[in-house]
């Protein structure tokens, strides 16, 4: 099943994204997020702020944490930070050039749309792990990575690379990509993808993906 390789690696995104960076917040329910400013010009304490963002949230969240909350939080907390037309774009690939402005925009709103659904999946089984960010660096060019350790008790260290892209127009940074265990998850929906674009059509696969998102809207 096309779905199946992208659940350990949202896993971990999630895990990495859903740590204890927190500070004084008060929300009931899902209502209200996170105050913390989001700093997209530095990649580094971005992932550090996110991290406190979904933290906080998921801590304030009224029990039990179902589908429809986490998917709330994931759009709220995540979504604006991630470059989704442009990660959309590289899992067409190669098909990118025999589709339309609008077949493009809805396969761009269907990926998103899973992406969501997936992470939110990962945000339901989050069990207090912590991560560190490493120290900033010296960013030189347009694309950068920052990487985190993800530490959880009687289990190994996990490390993850989160991919960055700087938009240079506005001096803003979003992430398009994460590697774990060696692994990319772009590279990896690429491949299950972009096969069924040539084969089936960009059309069909949005109804692919449409489809997914909605019967795990209860689950």
């Amino acid at each position: 099943m096309i779905f199946n390789s992208i659940k350990k690696l949202a896993s971990v995104f999630m895990v990495a994204t859903a740590v204890a960076f927190t500070v004084p917040v008060t929300v009931s329910g899902t209502a209200e997020a996170a105050e913390q400013q989001v700093d997209t010009t530095n990649p580094y304490t971005m992932m550090k702020v996110l991290a406190d963002n979904v933290f906080q949230d998921l801590k304030n969240t009224t029990p039990p944490m179902t589908t429809e909350k986490a998917r709330a939080i994931i759009t709220r907390d995540l979504l604006p930070y991630i470059d989704n037309k442009y990660s959309s774009f590289k899992v067409i690939g190669s098909n990118l050039k025999n589709t339309t402005k609008e077949e493009r925009e809805a396969f761009t709103n269907s990926f998103t749309n899973y992406i969501v659904a997936t992470y939110a999946d990962a945000l339901k089984k989050y069990t207090n792990q912590t991560i560190r960010v490493q120290d900033p660096e010296p960013i030189t060019d347009k694309i950068t990575s920052v990487k985190v350790t993800i530490s959880a008790p009687g289990a190994e260290d996990v490390e993850v690379i989160f991919k960055m892209r700087l938009n240079p127009k506005n001096g803003t940074w979003k992430a398009y990509d994460m590697v774990a265990e060696g692994i990319s998850l772009l590279s990896a929906k690429q491949s299950e993808l972009s096969g069924l674009i040539r084969d089936k059509g960009i059309t069909e696969v949005c109804r692919i993906l449409d489809r997914h998102v909605a019967d795990t809207m209860n689950k």
